[in-house]
């Protein structure tokens, strides 16, 4: 499992362009996903593309049978990744059991199953939709950080998650970083599909499943080909289940602001075209979300901030965000008693224990939890190490800590 981890945040961002390339479409890799595509049978239909990693891509659908938007990860199908993801699997399960009443501030894993594609047979798993992660929140800062009572709201819910995994299921998240921190909701509701009013996406007219339930449940003829009448009676039940979510998040909400609201009427709304769903190219929108345990990022983080509106924009938007929280991607976790590997943790995040190679346990969660503290409270990584001529970044991280360290002792020295 130690090959998941990134190596570093500034050399991840090399490949969070926009896709993630074709290389891996091959036996083995990636499961080609289209727009439109079904999933269980029909259950799950894909809407657009969330996110993607070495190990998975990860895509907005939509959940026939329960009428609700979920986040569909699709896993690589070779040996070594569906043993990953039924690791995950297992960790997820236990953290879904010990929380029914889902308060614990930790993602929870709706549903999971093989699919069986071109390049073999992939390993999925179905999450509850969460809105933004918390890199995006302090984009939105333009990297000068949150006020303190935000950093503080934020951090009570991300300690009662470790306290959780840490406490009670002796979990190790070992990969705690802003991108792994989803909140709630958007930031910007117009790019929520709960709350924008987007048409829901039908599948492809290739598309050969029975659907077992929802509004795909009647439209199979003979042949398999859509008449007229089906079209229009699939077109006004789409419509009735996205007015239907919308209203249902509308009631629990807030009006909106009237400055706010003209980045809503301006939202592009996919349009439910059955002819041409086939051929719509993988959606790039809701970036910055669902991180992979193998460094994923969302599609497109280069350029969103020209999509975040103005700093008026973004500073009313921040003032009323949702600051409610979850603890995502168990990827790389494990148990304090049973351990995966000593390659844990992304770099700016890594514990000094980890780095000179010692055992680690829930304590190294917490190191970088403090990391996230400082990040959110001013904008900046608290730890940045860059290799020179003659030394790693270790070693630089190294004597950085070490100098940090002996400043301590001084200053403690010179108030006795």
């Amino acid at each position: 499992m130690g090959d998941k981890q990134e190596e570093d945040r500034s050399e991840s961002s090399d490949y969070t362009s926009e896709d993630e390339g074709t290389e891996d479409y091959r036996r083995g890799g990636y499961h080609a996903v289209r727009i439109g595509d079904t999933f269980k049978n029909g259950r799950y239909i894909v809407q657009s593309k969330l996110g993607w990693g070495h190990f998975s891509t990860v895509w907005l659908a939509w959940d026939t049978l329960n009428s609700r938007y979920v986040a569909l990860k699709v896993q690589k199908s070779a040996q070594h990744y569906t043993e990953a993801a039924m690791d995950e699997i297992t960790i997820l399960q236990q953290i879904a059991e010990g929380d029914p009443d889902d308060k614990k501030c930790v993602v929870k894993l709706l549903d999971h199953f093989k699919h069986s594609g071109p390049n073999g047979q992939h390993v999925c798993m179905v999450f509850e939709y969460l809105g933004d992660n918390l890199l995006t929140l302090i984009k939105y800062t333009d990297y000068r950080g949150l006020p303190l009572h935000m950093v503080k709201e934020i951090c009570f819910h991300v300690l009662e998650g470790l306290d959780y995994l840490h406490g009670q299921l002796s979990i190790i998240h070992t990969d705690l970083k802003p991108e792994n921190i989803l909140l709630l909701s958007m930031i910007d509701p117009s790019k929520d599909p709960r709350k924008s009013g987007a048409t829901l996406i039908l599948p492809s007219n290739k598309d050969k499943n029975v659907f077992e339930s929802g509004v795909g449940k009647d439209i199979k003829t003979s042949n398999g080909d859509l008449t007229k009448n089906q079209k229009k009676k699939i077109r006004r039940k789409a419509k009735q289940a996205a007015k239907g979510c919308v209203e249902k998040e509308a009631a629990a909400e807030a009006e909106p602001d009237p400055e706010t609201s003209g980045a809503l009427e301006s939202s592009p709304n996919v349009k439910l075209d059955l002819a041409s769903v086939e051929d719509q190219p993988n959606s790039s929108g809701n970036g910055d979300r669902l991180s992979d345990a193998d460094g994923k990022k969302g599609p497109g983080q280069g350029n969103q901030g020209h999509r975040r509106g103005s700093r008026s924009m973004r500073q009313k938007l921040l003032a009323s965000v949702d600051l409610k929280c979850k603890l995502v991607d168990f990827g790389n976790a494990c148990w304090t008693y049973k351990q995966f590997t000593n390659d844990i943790q992304t770099r700016q995040y890594r514990c000094p224990e980890v780095i000179l190679g010692s055992k680690y346990s829930t304590s190294a969660d917490l190191w970088s939890f403090a990391c996230i503290c400082f990040e959110l409270a001013t904008g900046d990584v608290l730890f940045d190490p860059h290799s020179g001529d003659n030394f790693d970044r270790d070693e630089v991280w190294i004597r950085f800590f070490f100098l940090i360290f002996c400043e301590i002792i001084l200053f403690m020295m010179l108030k006795c």
